[in-house]
């Protein structure tokens, strides 16, 4: 009994490191793929209008409620120490330095992940990928790489929309609903918000979680079980894995730029 134990132990650590090298491997493949899918720049452009246009309206609205959010419950706290003027510089370094790329990549992971995952499955299921490859074509050159580097540039995108509408969002909330200072919401942002250490952390951050949500999801996709059922698991592992990855990259990049 113990034998089996172990063996079964064994094999499953045995199995969660082949993955991990399997993944390692597809990875530093993408990444070398990088110069030669920029010279398809109508492949990116179509998968850039697929992941980005298809997401804003989520992305859109969650941020303009968002920005609501923040609004009312920072006048409230704000409010008891006597410095509601500085709404705005708080909604705009919570969008900018933590919620905007973070939720932008929990949404990004939901909408555009599950799409990315569902069609290379399917095209696997489907034996389109068995097929490029009898063909002489790699379909990691033609079908992921594309789809990886159009998801590392649009996520940032993105991420700026989701902030430029969430401060939008407070201002409604905060200066045309509430009745704090127009001037005051404005300026305190403008003087507390720096570009390089908030915008320039937030960018980083938005380029770190699109790579890996788009990554997360290509190879779920790929490696998936080329049955209905594998192609549903997938895509649920897709959602779980990314939106858990995101969290534990959130916590570790911001105590490294907090430190630097």
């Amino acid at each position: 009994m113990i034998r089996a134990m172990l063996a079964s132990i064994g094999g499953g650590v045995r199995g969660w490191l082949g993955g991990l090298g399997a993944g390692a491997r597809l990875f530093h493949t993408l990444l070398r793929l990088g110069p030669a899918a920029f010279r398809r720049g109508r492949l990116i452009g179509e998968q850039i209008h697929f992941l980005g246009n298809h997401s804003l309206a989520i992305i859109t609205v969650s941020g303009l409620f968002v920005g609501f959010v923040l609004g009312l419950q920072g006048y409230y706290t704000l409010q008891r120490y006597g410095a509601a003027d500085s709404l705005g510089l708080l909604v705009a370094l919570s969008l900018v330095r933590e919620l905007g790329p973070v939720i932008t990549a929990l949404l990004f992971a939901g909408r555009a992940g599950t799409s990315l995952t569902a069609e290379i499955g399917l095209m696997k299921a489907g034996e389109q990928l068995a097929a490029m490859e009898m063909m002489a074509v790699d379909p990691v050159r033609r079908v992921l790489a594309p789809r990886f580097w159009a998801g590392v540039i649009a996520m940032p995108v993105l991420a700026a929309v989701f902030s430029a509408v969430g401060i939008f969002g407070g201002w409604l909330v905060g200066v045309v609903m509430i009745g704090v200072d127009a001037g005051a919401f404005w300026s305190q942002m403008q003087s507390g918000v720096d570009v390089f250490s908030d915008v320039g952390n937030g960018v980083i951050k938005s380029l770190v979680f699109g790579l890996t949500v788009t990554f997360v999801a290509l190879l779920q996709g790929y490696a998936c079980q080329p049955t209905p059922e594998g192609v549903s698991r997938a895509t649920t592992r897709t959602v779980v894995v990314a939106s858990l990855a995101v969290l534990a990259l959130d916590f570790i990049l911001t105590a490294m730029m907090f430190s630097l």
